[in-house]
């Protein structure tokens, strides 16, 4: 299990808002659910723009953790959204990253529970078995 540091949250925050300044017309951030959440608050609070409820034309759709696309497909389409993970273990195609890994080492997010991290990483791999 790889556990990542604020330090390297701050970092990733910095080079997703660098990349979103380049994106004209940007009209908020939204977070997915769970993961996305931390991520979408310091991006609001950094590009100040708003935190959105609900993901909507010109957004910035951010999450954690691009593992296996399922979480992000469908905000794929959404007329003019642009979607971002701090780490992403695939190159990236449609979305943006901070971070990519060929790594398939479990990810413990700096505002995660270890306990809680390894019952989720547990079930995970179930699920793809």
């Amino acid at each position: 299990m790889r556990t990542l540091s604020w330090q390297e949250f701050d970092r990733a925050v910095e080079h997703l808002a660098h990349q979103a300044r380049q994106v004209p017309g940007l009209t908020g951030i939204y977070g997915v659910p769970r993961g996305g959440l931390v991520l979408a608050v310091a991006l609001s609070h950094r590009l100040a723009l708003p935190l959105l409820e609900q993901p909507g034309p010109g957004c910035l759709v951010v999450d954690d953790v691009y593992e296996s696309g399922q979480t992000l497909a469908p905000y794929q389409h959404l007329p003019g959204c642009h979607v971002a993970v701090w780490v992403s273990k695939a190159e990236p195609n449609w979305w943006h990253a901070a971070e990519v890994t060929a790594s398939e080492e479990w990810l413990l997010f700096p505002w995660e529970n270890r306990a809680q991290a390894v019952a989720d990483e547990q079930q995970y791999r179930e699920s793809r078995t």
